[in-house]
């Protein structure tokens, strides 16, 4: 599979440009810093202003997704320190967002040091499927997150359990998977309605999950 980080952030600089209203977050820094070292001045500065904008967005921001099992609290610390001072140095601007999809089960100490960095929210993927169903029967993927008795109130932090439980994706439009839609009603094997219908029934399992009306917002 010849899929790079490079060829990402290349394209998404270009379409950001083409398009002011489209958003785009992005998370380890490891990854930026290696192809933000090979762009020219110009680019840079677009980079710049893109971010200034709002339109690209670090969320996390450390240097790698960390796990959460098997780390040590001084290891965590140091390589989102070393994201965020890469962050501030170059665009003058720290993430509020904790954005930790790919670890496999989440702690509490991850989350009270997210509310500690001064994070806002916090939103994961891969929770134990048991507790996963319970929520999402009870409409509570997202809650606020008392992740210390201790520390009380001042570490509360808004959380999100992403609705697959993995990537936020639609099962149905995986962009290196799923077969081309067939738009033209003469063409055999038409999909567009069926497709349509399915994509609907995601969004609507999608807001039942998160409470209904009590957001306008769904993910």
């Amino acid at each position: 599979q010849d899929a790079r980080v490079q060829f990402i952030l290349d394209t998404v600089v270009q379409q950001l440009q083409v398009a002011p209203h489209r958003r785009f977050i992005y998370v380890e820094i490891a990854f930026f810093m290696r192809w933000w070292r090979e762009q020219d001045e110009g680019t840079r500065s677009v980079v710049r202003d893109l971010v200034d904008r709002g339109q690209l967005e670090f969320c996390n921001g450390g240097w790698v997704m960390n796990d959460e099992a098997c780390t040590y609290y001084p290891s965590i610390v140091n390589q989102m320190t070393e994201g965020h001072r890469f962050l501030y140095e170059n665009f003058g601007v720290y993430p509020t967002i904790g954005w930790q999809i790919d670890p496999f089960g989440h702690s509490s100490s991850m989350a009270t040091m997210f509310a500690e960095m001064g994070f806002d929210g916090f939103f994961f993927a891969r929770a134990d499927y048991q507790d996963y169903d319970d929520r999402e029967n009870d409409q509570e993927l997202e809650f606020i997150w008392r992740s210390s008795t201790s520390l009380g109130k001042q570490v509360d932090i808004f959380t999100h359990i992403d609705y697959t439980n993995a990537y936020c994706n639609f099962p149905l439009y995986e962009w290196n998977t799923t077969p081309p839609i067939k738009f033209d009603p003469e063409l055999e094997g038409y999909d567009l309605p069926r497709m349509a219908d399915e994509f609907k029934q995601n969004v609507d399992g999608r807001v039942k999950a998160y409470g209904g009306k009590k957001t306008n917002n769904v993910m």
